[in-house]
Formats: structure tokens, C-alpha cells, sequence
């Protein structure tokens, strides 16, 4: 069963609104649209009966059937939809905090694992300088596999690119995946304008 949260809040809000729809047995249907990537994006949409698809879960509340989409349904766990109001009115919100982490494990391709980590402890670390590093391929020179990563934004040019790369980078993605042999900065480093150190 999914592990998404509806407050009571967001619950009588979306209750009030379907109510104005003025048809017997409608819902609601939450997704994500490119589940697991940066595009990711958390969605709730009407679900009139008949329109929820074969694979959806449904969660009986107390005034209407929440439909979560399969494809999505591991991408909500953690999830909370709720309503908080203000004074200009109110605002439904949704956070799903595993929407745009690539669900893998030790048998996903390693270009996939690569950016998992990528993706949640290293470029979170280096988000707090402005930066990021992104994987452009992986090679395999003499029967060892190498990633081939690039900086952007404050990491671009940075004097502390190496040591970022070598003790941070490197050390976690070598220690997650075993298979994985060593890395290659690609990044052209004579670009300053926005280097952070």
C-alpha cells in the first residue's frame, strides 16, 4: 500500500470540490508525470468513474476514492497532500519527496546507479555552492568501467574541482558501486564566471 498522506485539510478541501462537480462516485487520481527523473512532477487530477486505469491503487477515504497511479505508486511513498490556508484563501500543496529519485538497486544498469547517487548525495552537497555534476558516459578502458562526469555552475571552474572529484565523488560512488573503477572530469575548467572558489 502506498505510503501518501491526504490531511484532513487537503481531504475536506478536495471533497468540497468534487462536490461542486455534481457527479455521483467521482474522485481524484494522483501521478507523476516522468516518475523518477528531474522532470518529475506530482499531479492530481479528477477521476470520474470508469476512468482510473487497471494498475491504479485505491484508498477509500471518508468522502471520496483516491486513485494512485501504479507506475507511480513507489515514487509516492513519503508523499503528503495538503491544504493550508492564508489570506489570500488557500493552497492545495504536494510534496512527494521520492518523485525524482530513479527507483534502483544492484541489478539496474550502471549508467542508472550512477545518477541515483549522482542524483541524491552528491549533487544535493554540491547544490549549496551553486553546482552540480552530471554523468556523461560511462567507458570501459581496459575491462574497467570509468565514469566520464562534468561539472556545471559554481563547480565550473572551481580551484576545488580535483579534490571534490577525487575525495568526494569518487570515494562515494566507488564505495556504492563495486563494479565501478574510477572517474574522468571532463569539464573545461578555464570557464570561471561562475566558478566558486
Amino acid at each position: 500500500m502506498t505510503a501518501i498522506t491526504i490531511t484532513d485539510a487537503a481531504h475536506d478541501y478536495l471533497a468540497d470540490l468534487l462536490e461542486k462537480q455534481n457527479t455521483p462516485g467521482i474522485g481524484i487520481r494522483v501521478f507523476i508525470t516522468q516518475p523518477g527523473t528531474q522532470y518529475a512532477e506530482t499531479c492530481i487530477a479528477y477521476c470520474k468513474p470508469g476512468e482510473e486505469k487497471p494498475e491504479d491503487k485505491a484508498i477509500g477515504l471518508k468522502s471520496f476514492t483516491a486513485w494512485i497511479d501504479g507506475f507511480s505508486e513507489a515514487f509516492l511513498d513519503d508523499a503528503v497532500v495538503d491544504y493550508a490556508t492564508d489570506r489570500m484563501g488557500g493552497q492545495l500543496t504536494i510534496k512527494a519527496p521520492n518523485a525524482k529519485v530513479p527507483m534502483v538497486n544492484a541489478d539496474s544498469p550502471i549508467n542508472e546507479r550512477i545518477n541515483y547517487y549522482l542524483q541524491t548525495e552528491i549533487n544535493p552537497g554540491l547544490a549549496s555552492h551553486g553546482g552540480q555534476v552530471t554523468l556523461i558516459d560511462v567507458v570501459e578502458e581496459e575491462a574497467k568501467n570509468i565514469a566520464v562526469l562534468q561539472f556545471g555552475g559554481g563547480c565550473q571552474g572551481c580551484g576545488q574541482a580535483d579534490v571534490t572529484l577525487k575525495e568526494g565523488i569518487e570515494r562515494t560512488l566507488l564505495e556504492r558501486i563495486p563494479e565501478l573503477s574510477g572517474v574522468r572530469d571532463v569539464t573545461d575548467h578555464t570557464q570561471k564566471e561562475n566558478a566558486y572558489y
